[in-house]
């Protein structure tokens, strides 16, 4: 399977801001954002300002970095939202939402969506007590995620559980420590997207 094997703190800059690539990295010092803020090349100090098409195009990139999607699957993505009810640039980033990895990263199960996607391919959840590895698959309403019995041991799995405690997942998921498995609520809406996107920019993008 194709995917981006590059430096991902040159997609932050590329962009001009967070996008939490590398976790916890992202809010020392060492980050690249804070120690070179602008864009990676030789040309990177350059001319900044964007055409109306640019501007389109960077925040479509930029959700497509986030979540770690390359542009086919993402045109995919946007097809789908495009023809289902409701609002085009909702339906998509619920999509985004919805996939496995992006779940597992919410739940705090992993310090990155990057993290995420690596415990998936390497079978380390179930859902509804199934194996599952592919990172894209689509969860729904009462799905429940929880660990391979024999990597519940392993490091990973402990120092996520670890790092979970005191934190809150997202209101459309819940985690039950006793079992140690997560539940999807509800289907993700548009107010549980935090991040910073205007995906108006990428309708009007796909729209040209």
């Amino acid at each position: 399977m194709a995917r981006y094997i590059g430096s991902v703190c040159r997609l932050c800059r590329r962009e001009g801001e967070k996008l939490y690539l590398k976790a916890e990295r992202c809010d020392t010092p060492k980050c690249a954002i804070d120690r070179r803020s602008y864009a990676p090349g030789q040309h990177g100090q350059g001319r900044t300002k964007f055409s109306e098409y640019g501007v389109q195009l960077r925040e479509k990139q930029k959700v497509r970095r986030l979540y770690g999607i390359l542009e086919t699957q993402f045109r995919t993505y946007f097809k789908h939202a495009d023809q289902k009810k409701g609002v085009t640039g909702e339906n998509l980033l619920q999509q985004m939402e919805m996939r496995f990895d992006n779940v597992v990263f919410r739940l705090g199960l992993a310090g990155s969506r990057n993290a995420a996607r690596q415990l998936v391919r390497h079978r380390f959840f179930t859902i509804n007590g199934k194996k599952v590895n592919v990172p894209s698959y689509a969860l729904k309403k009462g799905d429940v995620i929880g660990f391979v019995a024999s990597k519940k041991d392993k490091f990973p799995v402990k120092t996520a559980l670890e790092s979970m405690k005191g934190k809150t997942p997202p209101s459309w998921l819940t985690f039950d420590y006793d079992k140690n498995e997560g539940t999807v609520l509800e289907l993700s809406s548009r107010e549980d997207v935090t991040l910073p996107i205007n995906e108006q920019l990428i309708v009007e993008l796909y729209s040209r």
